[in-house]
């Protein structure tokens, strides 16, 4: 297909979407492309973090291959390389400080916005500060600590620590516009991180799922308690720290409705993968935000548009598929390192024969363990910072019950699957530099829960 948009939304958790059973009306445009297109219901991310998931998105490789997901090693082909190589225009549109320029992933983009080049207010601030006054002073001191105290106790935060979606919606849409389109084909990237935290979705929106809305001082509040003491969450201030997340999905379902109209009326015919890196825990399992391996924190939305065809799939695929489907319908051959299979034939009325889905967490337990989860139709495996656990995901969805005692030839089976993985894993290990950090991806990493303060 001449051209290709692939949207992917930051911390979305498939079960909070209404096209995924969701009681609350968060994603009616998506809804009704979902209704038209084909839509899968057993997706999974390889990871429960955009860092480490988004190497099995645009290359196609497990997030612990080739030295890890500290960034991208030159072994790894970004999507948007061979399409690049064929002909296609290509262009990313993102502001999370970990896909950044850094860390490797605008290789193959001829276009590329990270917000990397825009710093915010608050590195603006600091860095008059450090130029401009002894690093010994009184009134430097007083001014570093007041920019590192000001978010932990006032609720405040200075500048944005990314691009809100209506913003990028504008540079994508100015993209499409471009006089100077390629006539072999065009693929675009948009990347939305509202639905992650801190939820500070516009007032309207908030008021489609409460009678008053939040003020920003006081989300970022809730934020950082329920980073730092999710125990001390009241069942009130649960309720809108969901009411929120909610209306950040609405805000960005309007959004990516505006994109897919534009390029529909600017494109035409137009392949569309739409997803999300990862889900979001709220207290599922005792925690918040997306530090889980649990069915909330990877259990993802996939909705692939190709005009004419559509249907509901309940067959288990994971996001390192995605890269060779988005080739296959360029007609790019798919590079020799990616392990994901395109699941075209699966649209086309096919067989598709993955059976299970593995993902890692990408370090060790205190007794040596991988972190890592294996997957299948019935059983859920999981490692993650203390004995191996196993779930009957049929019988108990919500992974309370671990029965591992009363199957352990299923345990020894998956064991040894997830062995197999790690020896390849293995095989691809590499030494990569540590990415240096300025100072603005650092506060951005910050605002975002990624840096502890």
């Amino acid at each position: 297909m001449q051209n290709l948009l692939l949207i992917t939304v930051d911390s979305l958790r498939a079960d909070h979407m209404s096209c995924y059973g969701y009681e609350r009306e968060t994603s009616p445009s998506l809804d009704a492309l979902a209704a038209s297109s084909h839509r899968f219901t057993s997706a999974f991310a390889h990871a429960h973090a955009t860092r480490a998931s988004f190497p099995s998105i645009l290359t196609s490789t497990y997030p612990t291959m080739y030295g890890g997901f500290e960034r991208l090693a030159p072994e790894q082909t970004v999507v948007a390389e061979p399409l690049q190589e064929a002909g296609f225009d290509t262009a990313g549109f993102h502001s999370n400080p970990f896909l950044s320029r850094g860390f490797g992933y605008e290789r193959g983009f001829d276009t590329f916005y990270d917000s990397q080049s825009e710093p915010t207010l608050f590195s603006k601030l600091r860095e008059w500060v450090k130029q401009n006054l002894d690093n010994d002073g009184v009134v430097f001191g007083l001014l570093s600590s007041a920019f590192n105290a000001t978010e932990r106790k006032a609720g405040i935060e200075i500048g944005s620590s990314y691009a809100k979606a209506d913003d990028l919606t504008d540079r994508a849409v100015e993209w499409v516009d471009r006089p100077d389109a390629s006539t072999t084909g065009n693929f675009l990237w948009v990347h939305y991180m509202d639905v992650h935290h801190p939820y500070v979705p516009p007032e309207r929106y908030q008021r489609l799922f409460r009678s008053e809305p939040v003020a920003d001082r006081r989300s970022i509040r809730l934020r950082r308690k329920m980073l730092q003491t999710p125990a001390d969450v009241t069942d009130e201030e649960l309720q809108t720290i969901v009411d929120l997340y909610d209306a950040e999905i609405r805000f960005v379902d309007d959004e990516v409705d505006r994109l897919l109209r534009h390029v529909a009326e600017r494109w035409g015919e137009t392949a569309v993968f739409f997803t999300a890196d990862h889900g979001e825990e709220f207290r599922d399992h005792g925690a918040f935000s997306h530090g889980t391996l649990h069915d909330e924190g990877i259990h993802v939305p996939l909705v692939v548009d190709l005009d004419d065809t559509g249907g509901t799939h309940d067959e288990l695929v994971g996001l390192l598929d995605l890269a060779p489907t988005i080739l296959d319908y360029a007609g790019v051959e798919a590079p020799e390192t990616y392990l994901g299979r395109s699941f075209r034939p699966l649209l086309d009325g096919g067989t598709w024969t993955r059976d299970h889905v593995i993902g890692e967490r990408g370090s060790d337990d205190e007794a040596g363990n991988p972190r890592m989860y294996y997957r299948d139709r019935r059983w859920k495996y999981l490692v993650d910072g203390g004995p191996p656990q196993l779930f009957d995901v049929v019988a108990d969805p919500d992974e309370r019950d671990d029965v591992i005692d009363q199957h352990p030839e299923v345990s020894a089976r998956i064991a040894e699957v997830l062995s197999d993985h790690r020896a390849t894993v293995d095989r691809t290990d590499t030494d990569l530099d540590a990415v240096e950090l300025d100072d603005d991806i650092e506060d951005r990493l910050t605002a975002l829960g990624y840096r502890d303060e």
